[in-house]
């Protein structure tokens, strides 16, 4: 199978697209990982340290479906067609894969099949779908500091699920644990008052 760097390298920078490009496109790339391949593809843009305004809060809604689908043990995903058929400027998606590919690069390097019974059996993936799940939530929250982290969370776990690595699922799943953590502070702070947990590691860097 090729590398999904690869694939997506080829697909939208070394082959002629239209102007603007659908879901249903992109997946054309993911053959039978389209679970992961999909997560992967949504949690992209929130997961980068690149400004991604409006998009955290429709694709994790996306994400949030994809989730639901894995707990209830879906084979094949469903997404709204409005959603589905929504274009997208080909410059957009090719400015955060240009941000995105060397870092999908890094975690290829070190991906292969292990652990795999975390990614292909039931309770393996209704433990992903649930993290993923409670992840998206924290990605609808407009409020900074809720996004990223639990984005890279769902990043790096549908990684390891699209390539049934459950070894860095697992270390995704340790990146959805700090994203819950993080959003939960940052709620509680703003509910009662006082510092988030995000204020004091700014603090602390700021040392």
């Amino acid at each position: 199978m090729a590398r999904l760097s690869n694939e997506l390298e080829r697909y939208f920078f070394e082959e002629e697209r239209p102007s603007k490009v659908t879901l249903p496109e992109i997946l054309s790339l993911a053959k039978e990982r389209i679970f992961g391949f999909l997560l992967v593809i949504l949690s992209l843009p929130s997961a980068l340290p690149v400004p991604a305004p409006g998009y955290s809060v429709p694709f994790g809604i996306l994400i949030f479906l994809l989730a639901i689908q894995l707990i209830t043990g879906t084979k094949t995903p469903w997404l709204p067609k409005r959603m589905m058929n929504y274009p997208i400027q080909l410059t957009t998606v090719q400015k955060f894969l240009k941000a995105g590919i060397p870092w999908l690069k890094r975690i290829e390097a070190i991906a292969r099949p292990r652990l795999s019974y975390i990614c292909t059996t039931l309770p393996g993936r209704v433990t992903i779908g649930i993290a993923i799940a409670l992840m998206a939530i924290s990605m609808m929250i407009p409020i900074p500091g809720t996004n990223t982290l639990p984005a890279m969370g769902v990043f790096v776990t549908s990684f390891g699920l699209s390539e049934d690595d459950g070894a860095i699922s697992l270390g995704g799943l340790v990146m959805c644990v700090m994203g819950a953590v993080l959003t939960t502070s940052i709620l509680l702070a703003l509910i009662w008052g006082g510092s988030s947990l995000l204020d004091i590691i700014k603090t602390w860097l700021g040392r």
